[in-house]
């Protein structure tokens, strides 16, 4: 394509890929909750307005991250809103208080974010305020898992699975943002960027350290599990021991947008730059680790 980025869209339109014209990087990028597509039957039996229900969104995080496709890696972003089906959950983690009728048994309705009312299908959006107006049906809710949940996911597997045919491993960098507000975990942590690896189980320490090390190097303040350790999409798809590396990176909404009005900042670009370096430093640096580690068990074989 001459170097223009194959961008299309697949699954009924409802996730947008954006491929490299070349992969030269063992990475990929998603942007699982920065979807702005409100289906008007959600908007209809939803008791909040628009604005109050974009609260749960990651705002223009895919476009932050969106260097991605130009540095070799690809990137997927969702499409939907996170509070319309949340895919950084298990596909079937629903909150019995918000249906009308009885949840099958395989439904996980016990796990703390659930209790939170940010299961699968939230309860409630990001601020804390009752997103429905009445109590839904199950086969709502399967719908929506059906129709977006498993092609997001199904996608995401393909992404990493061909990045790891290609490469001997792949680093997942799941991509998200945090509310600034004063009782925030974020305001009490006071990060600008908190990094999550689910406190040493999904992700390789080399790999968090250079990603560490970078930010603070561009002066950002930088914590690691705190308050955000990583969510479903983190602990499921890491396996370090298998070379599958998965990251959450949480940027504090501050940094680049007014929360209030969902306006851009003047320093937006300036972030979008920093974070096009952050990818390709974590590129070249899990690339030579994947070649080194490649070439120990050539040495292992030739000496056995």
């Amino acid at each position: 394509m001459d170097g223009e980025l194959s961008r299309f869209l697949f699954a009924a339109d409802i996730l947008d890929l954006q491929q490299p014209v070349a992969r030269s990087l063992p990475l990929v990028l998603a942007s699982p909750h920065s979807g702005t597509e409100y289906p008007a039957d959600f908007l209809a039996a939803s008791r909040l307005d628009p604005v109050a229900l974009r609260r749960s969104e990651d705002s223009f995080v895919d476009e932050l991250f969106g260097a991605a496709p130009r540095l070799g890696a690809p990137l997927l972003s969702a499409r939907f809103p996170r509070a319309y089906v949340d895919v950084n959950r298990e596909a079937y983690e629903l909150d019995p208080s918000m249906f009308a009728d009885a949840l099958p048994k395989f439904v996980n309705a016990g796990s703390p974010r659930v209790r939170m009312g940010l299961g699968t299908i939230a309860r409630i959006v990001a601020s804390g305020e009752e997103i429905y107006a009445k109590k839904l049906c199950f086969a709502e809710a399967q719908r929506r898992i059906e129709r977006l949940y498993r092609p997001y996911h199904q996608a995401l597997r393909g992404l990493v699975e061909k990045t790891e045919a290609q490469f001997g491993g792949c680093l997942l960098v799941d991509c998200h943002s945090m509310p600034s507000g004063a009782d925030s975990a974020c305001e009490k942590s006071g990060a600008d960027i908190v990094l999550g690896d689910c406190h040493g189980v999904s992700c390789a320490p080399q790999f968090v350290e250079a990603a560490r090390c970078f930010l603070v190097e561009r002066g950002f303040a930088v914590a690691i599990n705190v308050p955000y350790a990583g969510g479903f999409t983190t602990g499921h798809y890491g396996r370090p021991r298998v070379q599958r590396h998965a990251l959450q990176i949480e940027l504090n909404r501050a940094l680049y947008m007014n929360e209030r009005d969902y306006e851009r900042k003047a320093c937006f670009p300036r972030l979008v730059h920093d974070l096009a370096e952050l990818i390709d430093r974590l590129g070249r640096v899990v690339r030579e680790c994947l070649l080194d580690q490649l070439e120990d068990r050539h040495r292992s074989r030739a000496t056995d």
